[in-house]
């Protein structure tokens, strides 16, 4: 368990430093990427390609894991999110992400699920 949560965890420093080095020991070439608002990735060569393109034109400023769960091949790791991208004001999420390990403890899916901080009780005047 400690591995894979050191795996993810380099992952997540990857995107806090902007640099993609190492990022084929992560994963699988084959993984199969999917972000919580739609777009999905497949293969390593894809996933280097879209964090080169995103670190371009944006910055992960934070991203905290609270907590994860294993389950056999899977892990979820729940966290906070904040982003900004340029000429735009910083935005936050929080999350849950569900990693399958391959039988070499690489990444070989990625499932991103979001939920908005901006939170509000549409009830509270009732």
């Amino acid at each position: 368990m400690e591995a894979k949560e050191q795996t993810f965890r380099k992952w997540i420093a990857a995107w806090l430093s902007g640099k993609g080095d190492g990022i084929e020991e992560l994963f699988a070439s084959d993984v199969h990427y999917i972000e919580s608002w739609g777009p999905e990735y497949h293969g390593l060569k894809a996933i280097k390609r879209w964090f080169a393109d995103w670190n371009a034109k944006g910055k992960v400023l934070e991203w905290q894991i609270d907590r994860f769960f294993h389950s056999g091949d899977e892990t979820v790791a729940t966290w906070h999110f904040r982003w900004q991208m340029n000429g735009e004001e910083p935005d936050t999420l929080d999350g849950a992400t569900l990693v399958r390990w391959s039988p070499n403890n690489r990444i070989s899916f990625v499932q991103e699920f979001g939920c908005t901080t901006h939170r509000y009780e549409p009830q509270a005047t009732i």
